[in-house]
């Protein structure tokens, strides 16, 4: 076992908190920026929205298949290993598509077949980028530093599409794609000075593959606090979410144009960068569990008044608001997860975690979309709201525990009980 080193210093001058977030960012953008051109090539190439469907479908399916035995590795073995192997995965796509792009291919299934390998990326990515920030800095510090991931990481899926786009005119998918690849090289380059010095790894018992994944569900299931804080924002943003449906507002609710919409799909990001960066700056630790269910509630009534505004700058005040409530639950979701999550199980939580996030927002599309065409866009934003609302009262009454959670802290002594209970 490693021991923890002193955590006196500030976050920012830890050992490898800086070069792991870099890192990240750099993957980040290569990612977004790869995501915008290559849905805008199929679509050129092919002139049917529905090639866009398919471009989703490619990366999701692998990535929702592979997630958990994801998980089982990441806790079986080298995480930063894991994590520099995925993203040569994802760098190899972008010579996949650099080469498409190059002989000037016109077959979308070559696209879709490089987007499959992407999308087998993208289930290690997620899960051992988790697992592998409480390794980096110490306990004390975990909540501010995942508070200044979250917002530095918000920010590059603002800006990388606007950069994919700017570089696609300049250079089109050449430079583009040939941008990822560098993108992706600086980021092992900075992960290979990352120093683990907080593992706390156990030898795992569990003899199977089977048997471990059965282990990290059974973990979850019977651990209220990790279990009612995953449900709880996959039922709210999947009954709750509006930016689906915001093009539809923008043109036939607050007639805004193009214009209007492009404010309207800000607006939520803008409140989360905005309260990210107070979180950085001035994290707290106070009656956590109450917080995260008023915050979902502020994000459920944010989406009601939304639904029912036909004034553009309430609508927009609303999804400011709405982002805003957003950042402060996933500051303490995140952060109670990974308190609640001893090290040897925390792959296989955050692979289920980022399969709850996954399907919450793809879903959550399309049920917002198909509820917008059996009731009409208005009642089925106002629906959704309500929904939300009625989770978070379900899961306040449900999940008592996870309410009256104080400190952080609390989080992990309870676990910790729950699991020595269950030993005896």
């Amino acid at each position: 076992m490693l021991q923890p080193l002193p955590s006196r210093l500030s976050l920012f001058r830890q050992p490898g908190f800086m070069p792991f977030v870099i890192a990240r960012l750099l993957a980040v953008f290569a990612m977004q920026i790869q995501a915008i051109v290559v849905a805008w090539q199929v679509y050129e190439i092919t002139g049917e929205p529905l090639s866009l469907a398919w471009v989703g479908l490619a990366q999701f399916v692998p990535m929702l298949l592979l997630l958990m035995p994801a998980g089982d590795l990441i806790d079986r073995y080298n995480r930063k290993l894991i994590l520099g192997l995925s993203w040569i995965g994802a760098a190899a796509c972008s010579a996949i598509l650099l080469w498409l792009t190059l002989r000037d291919e016109h077959d979308p299934a070559w696209f879709y077949g490089a987007l499959v390998l992407y999308g087998c990326s993208r289930a290690f990515i997620g899960p051992a980028l988790q697992s592998l920030l409480p390794q980096i800095v110490p306990r004390d510090q975990l909540a501010q530093a995942i508070a200044t991931n979250s917002t530095i990481m918000r920010t590059a899926t603002i800006l990388g599409p606007v950069m994919g786009g700017v570089f696609y005119a300049i250079g089109g998918g050449e430079l583009t794609y040939a941008l990822c690849m560098v993108c992706f090289a600086g980021g092992l380059a900075l992960l290979s000075r990352v120093p683990v010095l907080y593992a706390d790894r156990v030898q795992l018992t569990e003899t199977s593959g089977w048997k471990r994944f059965t282990a990290g569900l059974h973990f979850i299931r019977t651990r209220p606090i990790i279990l009612g804080t995953i449900s709880l924002d996959l039922f709210a943003v999947l009954l709750g979410g509006v930016i689906a449906l915001l093009p539809i507002y923008a043109s036939d609710v607050l007639h805004v144009g193009p214009e209007g919409l492009g404010l309207l799909r800000s607006a939520m990001a803008m409140g989360e960068i905005c309260v990210g960066l107070y979180l950085s700056a001035r994290p707290f630790n106070r009656n956590v569990g109450r917080t995260m269910f008023i915050a979902v509630a502020i994000f459920g009534l944010a989406n009601l008044v939304f639904a029912l505004s036909t004034l553009f700058w309430l609508s927009f005040a609303m999804l400011l608001l709405a982002g805003a409530a957003d950042m402060v639950s996933v500051y303490i979701r995140s952060t109670l997860i990974q308190f609640s999550t001893p090290d040897a199980m925390r792959g296989r939580v955050n692979a289920v975690n980022m399969l709850f996030i996954g399907s919450s927002n793809e879903l959550g599309h399309f049920r917002a979309g198909t509820s917008a065409a059996w009731f009409g866009a208005v009642p089925a934003a106002l629906i959704g709201a309500l929904c939300t609302l009625g989770v978070v009262a379900g899961w306040a009454a449900a999940f008592r525990s996870l309410r009256q959670v104080d400190r952080f802290e609390d989080a992990a002594a309870a676990t910790e009980q729950d699991t020595a209970g269950r030993s005896q």
